[in-house]
């Protein structure tokens, strides 16, 4: 059974910054996209950054140029380096895997609560 681990979460000031990690439990093949979704409170869950096999990325334009998304093959991780945020990037995120035979997997998310 395949799991996601998301960590980096927390409290920040409005203009700070965090790194999102997620990793996976076991070695995953086949990946066709992984992204980073959120949902704030009485909302919508929503896309935030996607990156696929061949390392293509799209990012929400509300967190264009601010949030970056990777990810370490080797490790296993995605990440979701986040700069400037702003309060209304509070939300939890969730880590988002795809495999080119259909299989989705959901993380369990982590809390990130941007406040003075």
């Amino acid at each position: 059974q395949v799991q996601l681990v998301e960590s980096g979460g927390g409290l920040v000031q409005p203009g700070g910054s965090l790194r999102l990690s997620c990793t996976a439990s076991i070695r995953i093949f086949s990946i066709n996209v992984m992204a980073w979704y959120r949902q704030a409170p009485g909302k919508q869950r929503e896309l935030v950054a996607r990156i696929t096999d061949g390392g293509d990325t799209t990012h929400a334009d509300s967190v264009k140029g601010r949030f970056t998304i990777s990810g370490d093959n080797a490790k296993n991780t995605l990440y979701l380096q986040m700069n400037s945020l702003k309060p209304e990037d509070t939300a939890v995120y969730y880590c988002y895997l795809q495999q080119a035979i259909g299989n989705i997997y959901w993380g369990q998310g982590t809390q990130v609560t941007v406040s003075s």
